[in-house]
C-alpha cells in the first residue's frame, strides 16, 4: 500500500494527517507532554543538493552502514523503482517527517542531523546493464576477510546524533528494500556525543589515538574527495586486539603510531597540525619518525591523493573470556579508489608496525553517486 501511494503520487488523509504532525514537531498523541529538546535533537542537515549530504557533513555521533544483496531480477526499471521509494523516505526522515506508513512516526519527530548517504556497488551496476566506476579491492596480505562484513551491492550509510534516530530511519528504510534486496550486513558505530567536545576536536579511536587528523579540508578536500558531485566509498571493518595493545608502554605505542598520545603531535612537532618531519634524527642518528610508524606509512604529500577518513568506532561483543570484538568502521571517501585508496593501504599493509595489534575483516566498495534537487530521487541519471 506505501509503495503504490507513493508511485501513484497520491496519499491517504489519515497518512497526511500524521506526517503533518510529526512535521510541526509534535507527538501525534494530543495527551503527550511539549518536547523540551534543545537543538541537538531537532538540527537538520538537507537531503537534497547536488551532493549527497554524509560526506563532508560534520561527523554525527552514531553511524549505522546497512549494506544489500539485490535480489534475483531486480533490474534497471526495479532499481528506480526502489531508490524513489528510499529517496522519498530519506528525505522525510532527515526533516524530521515520517514516512509515508510509518507506524511510529513519534520516533521521526527528532532528526537530529539525520544524513541518508547513498553508494553503489559493483553488482547494482551489473543489475542495471551498466558498467561498474568501482570494483573490489585488491587482496592485501593482512586482511582477513570475512563474509559477514564484506561486499555488498547497496549501502546506506545512516548518521544521526540520536542513537534512536539511526535505529528508526534504519527500520523504515530497511523495511521499502525488501522487495528488491535482503540486508547483507549492518556495522553499527559511534563517536564522541555532540556537544562532548567542539566540531574541530579530532576525534579518539578505541585505541585511544586521533584519527583523521591528516583529512583534506577547505580546497584540498575539493580536490581529494569530490569528482562533480560524485564520489566513491570504501568500508573497512578493523578488528582491533586491544588485550595485546594494553600491554605496551606509552612510548611503545606512540613509536608505533608516529604521534604523541595526549596532543596527536607528530613525534617532531608539539601541536596536532605541526607537519611531521620525516627526514628529523635523534642522537644516534635514528629517524624520529620510523619508517614502520603508521603516519609514515600513511604519508601523502600530494592533496588530490588525500582521502577523507570518516571513522566510526565499534563494540560489537566479547567472547566467553570478556575478550572485546571492537575496533573501527573506517569509512573513506575519495574521487578514485583506485589512484588514492589502494597505494595507501598497499604501503601500510607492507610494513605498518600497526599490524601486530589490528586487521581488518571487513572490505566494500561503492560509488556515491550525486544528490537530487526537491522532488528527484538519487541515482535517476544513471537508472531512468
Amino acid at each position: 500500500m506505501r509503495r503504490r501511494l507513493l508511485l501513484s503520487g497520491g496519499a491517504g488523509a489519515a497518512v497526511g494527517a500524521v506526517a503533518a504532525t510529526v512535521a510541526s514537531g509534535r507527538s501525534p498523541d494530543p495527551a503527550a507532554p511539549p518536547s523540551t529538546v534543545d537543538d541537538t535533537g531537532t538540527g537538520v542537515v538537507p537531503f537534497h543538493g547536488p551532493r549527497q549530504a554524509g560526506v563532508s557533513t560534520e561527523p554525527q555521533a552514531h553511524a549505522a552502514f546497512v549494506a544489500f544483496t539485490l535480489h534475483s531480477g531486480t533490474d534497471r526499471a526495479a532499481l528506480g523503482r526502489m531508490m524513489r521509494l528510499l529517496s522519498d523516505d530519506a528525505s522525510r526522515l532527515t526533516r524530521g517527517v515520517a514516512p509515508l506508513g510509518d507506524t511510529e512516526p513519534e520516533l521521526a519527530v527528532l532528526p537530529a542531523r539525520l544524513t541518508v548517504t547513498f553508494g553503489f556497488g559493483p553488482g547494482l551496476y551489473a543489475a542495471a546493464g551498466l558498467p561498474s566506476p568501482v570494483a573490489e579491492l585488491p587482496p592485501f596480505p593482512i586482511d582477513r576477510l570475512e563474509e559477514a562484513w564484506s561486499g555488498g551491492d547497496l549501502i546506506l550509510q545512516i548518521c544521526a546524533d540520536d542513537p534512536l534516530t539511526v535505529t528508526h530511519a534504519q527500520r523504515m528504510l530497511v523495511k521499502d528494500t525488501r522487495p528488491f534486496a535482503a540486508v547483507r550486513w549492518v556495522q553499527r558505530g559511534f563517536r564522541r556525543s555532540r556537544g562532548a567536545q567542539a566540531p574541530t576536536h579530532t576525534q579518539r579511536n578505541v585505541m585511544g589515538q586521533l584519527d583523521g587528523t591528516a583529512n583534506p579540508r577547505d580546497a584540498a578536500l575539493e580536490t581529494a574527495v569530490w569528482a562533480g558531485d560524485a564520489t566513491t566509498l570504501v568500508v573497512r571493518r578493523i578488528r582491533a586486539d586491544l588485550e595485546r595493545w594494553d600491554l605496551l608502554s606509552a612510548a611503545d605505542k606512540e613509536q608505533a603510531v608516529g604521534r604523541r598520545l595526549g596532543s596527536g603531535a607528530p613525534l617532531t612537532g608539539t601541536r596536532e597540525l605541526d607537519e611531521p618531519d620525516f627526514a628529523a634524527v635523534n642522537a644516534a642518528g635514528l629517524r624520529v619518525m620510523p619508517d614502520f610508524a603508521h603516519v609514515t606509512r600513511a604519508r601523502v604529500t600530494d592533496d588530490r591523493l588525500r582521502i577523507l577518513r570518516r571513522p566510526y568506532n565499534y563494540d560489537h561483543s566479547v567472547d566467553a573470556a570478556g575478550r572485546p570484538d571492537t575496533g573501527l568502521v573506517f569509512a573513506s571517501y575519495q574521487s578514485d579508489v583506485e589512484r588514492q585508496f589502494v597505494p595507501i593501504q598497499r604501503r601500510l599493509a607492507e610494513m605498518d608496525l600497526l599490524n601486530e595489534w589490528v586487521t581488518p575483516v571487513g572490505s566494500a566498495v561503492f560509488a556515491v553517486p550525486p544528490g537530487c534537487p526537491e522532488g528527484g530521487w538519487i541515482g535517476s541519471a544513471l537508472l531512468s
